[in-house]
């Protein structure tokens, strides 16, 4: 297994160079971003699949890829719960939330929240989403950063100030397009990984993968975590009240999603986009938790721990990629 600081160039070439090609990509944008409302809501013009694929891009992110396979690899698919509350909640958003804000706003969900309550409620909304992205922005750069840090062996926060002062560019610079364009770019580069990651842990399996699976069944690798309704574990119930609410303020009121819904071309593209995001998150997030299960039996096979290899978490993914 190849040391970080001896991948070999094709990896280094291929790693820095899609970092500055999506910077450049994002940029490009800039032409279409001049006015307030290219740079918001795209001019009201992107197709539906594009604006899927960028929420899809949105949910995956680093979290998804790393921290996912990370909880299945620790514990259980528990985790995974939280998933299948997204059809509940696209129909709801799809049926009620995008017809208001797409017949009623601008360019914000909080735009309605000042006409029935004042400014205060607009304020406060606003505040407060700038504070969870916040927190939200500082998980999901750690953990790219981690994998960055695993695959190029550099100190970890020179990796999240570059990735941060990059993507700031990109974004500032292009606007809600080139945030939505690059996100397509992103989502099929994750998906694929995923993928592939997963085909080449099914080869490599010691003893075939059916056995693998048969046993990390036995093991309870896929256990959901319990069924009882006791709110004092991490069980099936608690995930799954804890995914219908916080989806709900993922696709109703997250400015995230609502702007999206505002830069598509229609009604009818703005509801495909949502169910297009949150129904392809579905099956690879999946993958994602089977990838964990998967390093879990493929690392748990053999006779010695590979040198230098993490105790588990989030760092269990990057050192497979490697």
């Amino acid at each position: 297994m190849p040391s970080p600081a001896h991948l070999p160039l094709i990896d280094m070439v291929v790693i820095v160079g899609y970092i500055l090609g999506i910077v450049l990509f994002g940029a490009w944008f800039f032409r279409h971003s001049r006015t307030l409302e290219g740079f918001t809501v795209g001019s009201r013009s992107l197709p539906g699949w594009a604006i899927g694929l960028s929420m899809l891009a949105t949910y995956l992110s680093s979290v998804s890829f790393l921290a996912n396979p990370g909880k299945s690899f620790a514990s259980n698919w528990s985790p995974f719960v939280f998933s299948l509350t997204i059809p509940v909640t696209c129909w709801i958003s799809a049926r009620w939330f995008i017809p208001l804000y797409r017949g009623k706003l601008q360019t914000t969900a909080y735009e309605h929240l000042e006409h029935r309550f004042g400014y205060w409620a607009r304020a406060y909304s606003g505040l407060a989403l700038i504070m969870l992205q916040i927190g939200r922005i500082a998980v999901v750069l750690y953990l790219v950063s981690l994998a960055m840090q695993e695959l190029l062996g550099w100190d970890i926060v020179v990796v999240i100030l570059v990735l941060g002062l990059l993507t700031i560019i990109y974004t500032v610079l292009g606007g809600i397009e080139a945030v939505i364009w690059t996100d397509v770019v992103q989502a099929i580069v994750l998906m694929v990984g995923g993928l592939v990651c997963c085909g080449l842990l099914v080869a490599r399996m010691p003893g075939g993968a059916g056995h693998a699976l048969s046993v990390a069944w036995e093991q309870e690798k896929f256990s959901f975590g319990g069924w009882q309704f006791d709110l004092m574990i991490e069980g099936f119930w608690v995930v799954f009240i804890f995914g219908i609410v916080d989806n709900m303020r993922n696709f109703g009121v997250d400015q995230n999603f609502v702007q999206r819904y505002m830069a598509a071309k229609s009604d009818r593209e703005a509801r495909k986009s949502l169910w297009l995001g949150g129904l392809l998150y579905l099956p690879i997030s999946a993958i994602f938790f089977l990838i964990g299960t998967l390093l879990f039996m493929y690392y748990g096979s053999m006779a010695a721990t590979p040198e230098g290899m993490p105790s588990g978490g989030d760092k269990i993914f990057p050192f497979f990629i490697v």
